[in-house]
Order: C-alpha cells, then structure tokens, then sequence
C-alpha cells in the first residue's frame, strides 16, 4: 500500500529543512511524547504535567495526526483512568539510595593478585614485551563474541564482571548465564550488573542465580520493582521522567582483572546471529592486559554506586538451595541441546591462558586510551552536560587530518554535527558515514531524528550510506556477520576510524541521548592495523549490495519527478540481483513506518533520540 501523499511530502520537505534544536531542550517533555501513550496523556490532569499539556494538545491537532487519534482513544480510556488514579495517589515519592540498603561494596582484585592469576601469569611475557600497550583482537561476528565471552567465562579463576544495557534470558543469553553460573561453583566471584529498563523475566532464573554465595545481580536507575505491576512502574517513570530517560548504556564483560570485551552487542540472540527475527551487525574487541583494569575500574564505580541496587531489594521472591540446584539442572539441559546448534562452543578448546602464552589469540599490541562516563552522569545529572566518553570521541574526531569513517546505527547530528563536518570536509579530510536505513532500523523515532539532516549533512561534503534490511546470501566473506538470512539485519555496531590509524569502539552512538543522557564508554586503540581492519569492514557494510548509497538527487532526476507526488532532493542507489537500482523515496520501508517517521517529525523529540 503506498503511503499517504501528504505524509509523504510532509517528510520530503523535512528532509531538506533542518530543525535546529538545541541538545538541551526540556527533557520531561521530550521524555512523554517518546512513550506509545502520548495521544491518552492530553487528557491527564495531574499537576506535574500541567506546563506539558498546553503544546501536545496543539501537537495532536495537527490535520495529519487528528484523524488517525479517535480510534486509538477508545480502547485506551481504561488505562488512562488507571494511570490518572496512580499519578494522584503517588506524589514523587523515591526510593532511598541503595547505599541505604544492606550490599557490601568491591572492587576488583588488586594488580598484584591478578598478575598471579594463570591469566596474568600467561600474559606477563607478552605484557613485559609491549609496555604501556595492551593487546587487542576484533570479534566481528556474533559467533566469535558468542564463543569468546563463554571462553573468558571458563577461563576465570577469581573473577566474572558483566556490565550490560540489556540481558535477555533468551537462547543464547541461558548458554551465558550457564557459563556464569559453572563460574561460580568453580568458586569465582560473579558481578553482574544490568540496567533497569531492559531488565525483565527475571523473577525465576535470575533471581535464583542471585542466591548462589558467589553470584551477585544489581540493578541500575531501577524505576520499579520486578513485583511490581507494569500500573506502577509507569507511575513511577511518569513522577519521574527525567531520571529514568537516562540510561546506562555499557556494554563490557571483564575476568580476573586481565581480560575484557567492551563493544556495542548487548546479552541476547540478535546480537549473536541466533534471532529468527533480527540479526544485528554488530562489533567488539577482546582487550587485554592494563587496558581490563581501566575497565574494571568502570565497572566497580558504577557497581558501587548510590544508584545500583541488589536484585534482592527490587525482587521478594525467597529462593532456597533446591530452586538453585533446578535453575542449574535447567540450565545443563539448555546448554546440552543448544550449545552446538548456536555455535557456543569455542572453536578451539585449548585453554585460554595457555592460547595467550602461545600467542595462538592474534593480538594486536597497541597503545591506548579509554574513557567511561561517571555514573554521576545519571545520578547527579546536569541539565545539558556532555559525557567525558562523547567528548573524547569527538575531540579524536575534530583532529583528523585525512579520513572519518563512522559506525553509527542512531544518527542524529544536529545543525553543530553538520558544522563539525562542514569543517573537516573544507580541510580535504573525507567523512563517510554509515547509520540505519529506515526499512533497516530497530528505532523509527531516532530516524525520523536524523532524516531531515541528510540534505544538509551531503551539501557539508559527507558521504552517507544506509544498511539496507536484507542482506547477500552466505558466501565466504563472513568477516563483519554480514550473511545472508531471513531475519531482519539492521547495524548496531558503534565504531569510528579515524585516519586509518585509530579505532575508537565502545556502546557511543553520534547523537544526543549518547552526549547527554545515557552513561557510555570509548575505548580508542591507537593501531594502524586495527583501524585497517575495521576500514575494510566499512568497504564491505557500505558495498551496494549491502547498503544505498544516498546522493543529492541530479537536476535530471529533479525534473523528472516534478509534478508527481513524490518531490524529494534524495536519491538511494544499491544493487539487487547484479543490476544498479535506484529510490527517490526510503526504500523497503513501506508505509508503517513511512507513516511513523512523519508523525514523528512533527514531535520536539530530538533531545530524547
């Protein structure tokens, strides 16, 4: 079905206008309008929303979005009265800071006790050989971070920190958690520490794991218990917006102070090609050596922090020794019957520290530099304030001298992005960027963000290219996860090369909730062959039959499309079958999500993409 003209040329016209809105504007606001219950919050009354009313009512009497509101409204009287009665009886009341709770506060092991480890014990020759550097090898495929996080896991003498923005009990998340839990009956201390806002399912098998003498679960920014209904987990976001729209977004996984991973893929079948829905193209690098300490460092701020809850405070369930002994016997079957058809046996069963001290890895030795946001970024949050993560990516960024490459599957660079770029491409420095088509991405609102951005970001001299959501059939070129498959592929790797000399990798997205929200981490790995490396998985993720390439559109293609009911200044070209196609309108996007990207082009949300 095409999509309706109006919203169409609605969005073309966007498309070569940009908004200029400041990454400052008023969060609660922006925070509301995100949630899918924006037509029902027009008619709620409480006092905090009040300064909130006034301009959505205007908002939802758009001609556009008027006639689509009535039949939404019906069925969603109920809740609306439910959550007006929640919203009356809550007031703001707060939860007391964990410190307030029973948890004792760790760290990770001291140097010395890590060197001594049969990890820091493999590692020593090869540390003493490269000083200052730490050692690095790229997981490009979901399987190869699949196998080497239950490698790490099986490695760990002392122990196992996980620290992720989401972690699903899914296939694949079940096989690490069994990984975990076989941990910590070797006797390792297991931290793991998940945010709150994609934390769920876990009243059984998580929170049963949590009663092992060695495992601990936290829970960060939590916004309600797990025994709490959903009725009041909204209140408690709606009482208090600005708090809970500010999210921990790292993602690293560290063993016994001399190991970690840090990359962009969370815990979850998609992001280990095991998804029959969606497959996120996806990277992270295996780092060894001084460089786990810095991010052990990171990982024990934020496990201390006054915001880190224990599992046990959000979750009453009482657990006893038996629901321990039948989480584990669930979890040996499910690793029984689906390790090997989901590939989560690594490939080469030597153990890992003796693979280190026969350099069987391929580590890359190299200097580097890495950077984590204070969890203080959520807990003390300043209006505005940019991360230290953010501002280290772009400081690397504003220095190059020949080339940017950028992975970012959430785009959003405002009228200062657009300048940045303006700069660099005037200086000869070449800027070619890689984000989510529409038709590809898991987030329309970001994209209805970024779309109206592109004309200008082509005219400042950039290169721009758009993961397509299908992707070639299986061939031997596997080096980026990039293979053939009926699920949806849509990028999520966030990596950025720079001259071709340093990668900068980690969970940084270019765009507000990255700067000025969410807590991030960058790790920037000063190695020419690293960055070569990954330059060739941007050679291969922005190829036609992978990604369009989006182009301002000829004065030849301009005059052939006027007067029909699609007039966009874009064009998309790609390769289908062998032949050279192109788009003057998102491809394979179809109307839903046509019609949600121009709905959502009229909401002030860009602070909240």
């Amino acid at each position: 079905m095409p999509a309706h003209p109006a919203l169409l040329q609605a969005a073309a016209r966007r498309s070569s206008a940009p908004r200029h809105v400041g990454l400052t504007c008023t969060a609660p606001r922006a925070a509301l309008l995100r949630t899918p219950l924006f037509p029902v919050l027009a008619s709620l009354h409480h006092p905090q929303l009040h300064p909130l009313l006034a301009p959505l009512r205007a908002w939802l009497r758009h001609p556009l979005l008027a006639p689509l509101l009535p039949p939404l409204l019906v069925p969603l009287r109920a809740l609306l009265v439910l959550l007006c009665l929640a919203l009356a009886v809550s007031g703001c009341a707060s939860r007391p800071p964990a410190t307030d709770y029973p948890r004792e506060t760790s760290a990770a092991m001291p140097a010395a006790e890590a060197n001594a480890t049969p990890l820091g014990v493999a590692l020593a020759a090869l540390a003493a050989a490269h000083p200052d550097e730490s050692g690095f090898r790229l997981l490009a495929t979901g399987t190869d971070s699949l196998q080497m996080r239950i490698a790490l896991a099986r490695a760990a003498t002392k122990t196992l920190d996980m620290q992720y923005y989401i972690a699903n009990e899914d296939t694949t998340g079940k096989l690490l958690l069994g990984s975990a839990l076989y941990a910590a009956d070797r006797g390792v201390r297991v931290r793991m520490l998940v945010d709150d806002l994609n934390f769920h399912d876990i009243d059984r098998l998580m929170a049963a794991l949590n009663s092992h003498p060695n495992i601990q679960i936290r829970v960060f920014n939590p916004y309600g218990s797990t025994s709490e209904s959903m009725l009041l987990r909204t209140r408690n976001f709606l009482t208090n917006v600005d708090q809970f729209t500010r999210r921990m977004h790292n993602k690293a996984t560290i063993v016994d102070n001399e190991l970690a991973i840090v990359g962009g893929r969370n815990l979850g079948d998609e992001y280990f090609s095991a998804s029959e829905t969606l497959q996120f193209t996806d990277l992270d690098v295996l780092a060894v050596g001084p460089v786990a300490r810095s991010v052990s460092a990171s990982f024990d701020e934020y496990w201390n922090s006054s915001i880190s809850y224990p599992l046990n405070v959000l979750n009453h369930q009482k657990f006893d020794p038996h629901d321990l002994d039948a989480a584990r016997d669930e979890l040996r079957k499910h690793w029984r019957e689906n390790a090997d058809p989901y590939n989560a046996k690594p490939l080469n069963a030597t153990p890992l520290a003796q693979q280190i001290a026969h350099g069987e890895l391929g580590l890359v030795w190299a200097k580097w530099q890495f950077v984590a946001d204070s969890p203080g970024k959520i807990a003390d949050a300043k209006q505005g304030e940019m991360g230290d993560a953010m501002r280290s990516l772009l400081d690397r960024i504003h220095q190059a001298k020949h080339s940017v490459l950028v992975f970012s599957p959430y785009f959003v660079p405002h009228d200062a992005g657009v300048q940045a770029i303006h700069t660099l491409t005037s200086h000869g420095v070449r800027v070619a960027i890689l984000t989510n088509s529409l038709a590809a991405t898991d987030a329309i609102a970001v994209q209805a963000g970024y779309s109206p951005y592109r004309v200008p970001l082509l005219e400042a001299g950039a290169e721009l290219y758009e993961f397509k959501p299908t992707q070639p059939e299986r061939t031997a070129e596997r080096r980026f996860g990039i293979v053939g498959s009926r699920s949806r592929a849509s990028l999520h790797a966030k990596a950025y090369v720079i001259d071709e000399s340093t990668l900068v990798i980690g969970s940084l997205n270019l765009d507000p909730r990255s700067a000025h929200l969410n807590t991030e981490l960058a790790l920037a790995i000063e190695s020419p062959r690293v960055a070569h490396d990954v330059a060739g998985y941007f050679l291969l993720a922005t190829s036609p039959k992978v990604s369009y390439h989006v182009t301002l559109a000829t004065p030849a293609q301009l005059a052939s499309l006027r007067g029909g009911p699609i007039s966009s200044p874009l064009v998309w070209t790609d390769e289908e079958d062998g032949m050279i196609r192109t788009y003057n309108l998102d491809p394979g996007a179809g109307f839903y999500r046509n019609l949600l990207t121009g709905l959502f082009l009229l909401l002030p949300v860009d602070s909240q993409l």
